[in-house]
């Protein structure tokens, strides 16, 4: 972007300001600190010029918005157009509560929902099991049948929102019941539109919620894809989520390295079904953490988008634009709330959903400034949706396409950031011997991910410790306060009530009709067949979540965790 001669003036005039400007001020006031660093622990220089920048190729590396390597955005008028889907996460208690929830959303000018769902859901376990006691409704909704999911959309038009659902090893069962819901709304399938988490990687590297070993599970995943692509071609099947692996611990480049890592791992995987690149790429989606380090996460999205752009044309041919252009939902960093002064958590949530925004996410959540005590209140959502859209409509931040652009830092931020995510992807693809997709399964049997993850998140509590890391109200400008306040709770009756309607579908429906579209699954698993039809019969004659889910454990068994020492 610089000629020789203009690079070596400006070298030049740095080392001129160096001694004459920087070095009294030095000697005199010297810096807050011998060493600046981003929650990564990645050192940032004092400064940046257009040195920094030297060997950066506009075309190759920038480029315009809406072309690749799509560094810019991945559309060309962006926020201009329309701002993001500001997308909050809702779910608790039983169906008809997460309804009024979605209801107060929508009136509160929400553009797509997000739901929760409660620990048993989530394990493909129903609310009357033994391991469900103490868990149904309490950190997200209770969805047992066919039933919940329609109560759960009660007046809402489906073929008039966007649907987010935040689950994994029962993820195909979920999606089933959404399409079962389409079909009674007279909604053509090829018109709902949503996003299905159903990231099954990451849960064996960071979240750990499984029911069946790896490869099975991957799998399911590719089914679900694969039937996507036929059936719902306006809804994302799969969410490939590095929120999870940065919340475990993980810096930034190893969250967009992980995450990448799998997304790729899918591509091989559809590719090896005979899916075409171009045809189930553009249905992939991805989820992204943004930390409080305003730049380095910037960067981080920035380089996620070129290495995609790249991987994706370079190594699986993609020829199509859409299958090269990285599309992420963005959350803001759980793991960096705090109890104490929870009100704090505001401005740590507007830090990071301004990062999300500066760098070019598709939609966001912002989390809740007591969601470090509790599931979030009525009161706290509200300033959560709020911030989005100040965000939106008072800040300028939507006005500008890639406004950080240009910028010495982020520019030199976002070039070492692509290599170091390479340099994590290289590694993987050489332990599956040119695979990343078994460079990541044998990663996860070795238990890579995990040491990775595990010592960064040690380095960084050890800086925290040392008072190196500054947690505003932890370690540093405590006060005394009152560290019980009002907070969400769960009705005490929400087990009792959701057990009553289970008693209730399981006595009014078929049986005889349950069993045979039970054995029809357990059948197409034995054959190799794509499961979701199969999924989808069942959950129509109201079998529940977990006589679903049992009939995988039965064919592949419970996985059991056995991993390298840590």
């Amino acid at each position: 972007m610089f000629d020789q001669e203009e690079i070596d003036q400006i070298r030049e005039q740095r080392e001129r300001w160096a001694e004459d400007t920087l070095e009294p001020t030095l000697e005199s006031h010297g810096e807050r600190q011998d060493r600046f660093a981003t929650v990564s622990n990645h050192e940032v220089d004092r400064l940046y010029t257009p040195e920094d920048i030297a060997d950066l190729e506009y075309d190759e590396d920038l480029g315009f918005p809406g072309e690749p390597p799509y560094t810019r955005g991945p559309y060309p008028t962006m926020y201009r157009g329309r701002t993001w889907t500001m997308r909050q996460f809702a779910g608790f208690g039983t169906a008809e509560e997460t309804n009024e929830r979605f209801h107060y959303l929508i009136d509160q000018g929400q553009t797509g929902l997000s739901t929760a769902f409660d620990m048993p859901s989530l394990m493909g376990i129903d609310s009357d099991h033994p391991m469900s006691e103490g868990e149904v409704g309490k950190e997200g909704v209770a969805v047992d049948t066919l039933r919940d999911m329609e109560i759960l959309f009660d007046g809402i038009d489906i073929s008039e929102v966007s649907t987010s659902f935040t689950i994994n090893p029962s993820a195909a069962v979920i999606y089933a019941m959404y399409i079962a819901l389409a079909d009674q709304q007279d909604v053509p399938r090829e018109e709902i539109r949503g996003t299905l988490q159903n990231d099954m990687l990451k849960e064996f590297i960071a979240q750990k919620e499984w029911v069946v070993p790896p490869k099975p599970s991957l799998e399911v995943v590719t089914d679900t894809i694969e039937f996507a692509v036929e059936e719902t071609p306006k809804f994302h099947p799969v969410s490939i989520s590095g929120y999870h692996i940065r919340e475990a611990g993980s810096t930034a480049a190893q969250e967009a390295a992980f995450t990448l890592a799998d997304g790729f791992a899918y591509v091989e995987d559809c590719l090896d079904r005979g899916l075409g690149v171009d045809e189930f790429a553009p249905l992939l989606s991805f989820f992204f953490n943004s930390h409080n380090s305003i730049f380095e996460e910037v960067a981080k999205f920035r380089a996620s988008r070129r290495i995609y752009a790249r991987v994706m044309d370079e190594w699986y041919d993609a020829e199509r634009d859409e299958s090269k252009r990285l599309k992420f939902h963005t959350q803001t960093a759980g793991q960096s709330l705090t109890a104490q002064q929870p009100l704090n958590n505001i401005t740590r949530v507007t830090i990071q959903a301004l990062a999300g925004v500066l760098g070019g996410t598709q939609s966001l959540h912002t989390n809740s400034f007591d969601e470090a005590l509790a599931l979030p209140s009525e009161k706290a959502v509200r300033v959560a949706l709020r911030t989005q859209q100040i965000i939106a409509d008072e800040s300028g931040a939507a006005d500008i396409v890639d406004p950080m652009g240009g910028s010495y830092a982020i520019e030199k931020l976002t070039h070492e950031m692509e290599a170091e995510i390479m340099g994590y992807i290289e590694d993987i693809k050489e332990m599956g011997d040119g695979s990343v997709r078994d460079g990541v399964l044998d990663g996860i049997d070795q238990g890579y991910f995990q040491r990775e993850i595990q010592e960064s998140s040690y380095e960084y509590q050890k800086r925290v410790e040392r008072g190196e890391e500054v947690v505003v109200g932890v370690n540093e400008y405590t006060i005394e306060e009152d560290t019980s306040p009002e907070i969400l709770k769960i009705d005490e009756t929400t087990r009792d009530r959701q057990l009553n309607r289970l008693e209730e579908v399981k006595d009014e429906r078929d049986d005889e009709a349950v069993d045979a579209t039970l054995e029809a699954l357990s059948d197409a698993i034995e054959s190799d067949e794509n499961v979701m039809p199969y999924i989808v019969d069942a959950v129509k004659a109201y079998a529940t979540m977990g006589e679903i889910m049992q009939v995988f454990e039965d064919h592949h068994g419970a996985y059991q965790e056995e991993l390298s020492p840590v």
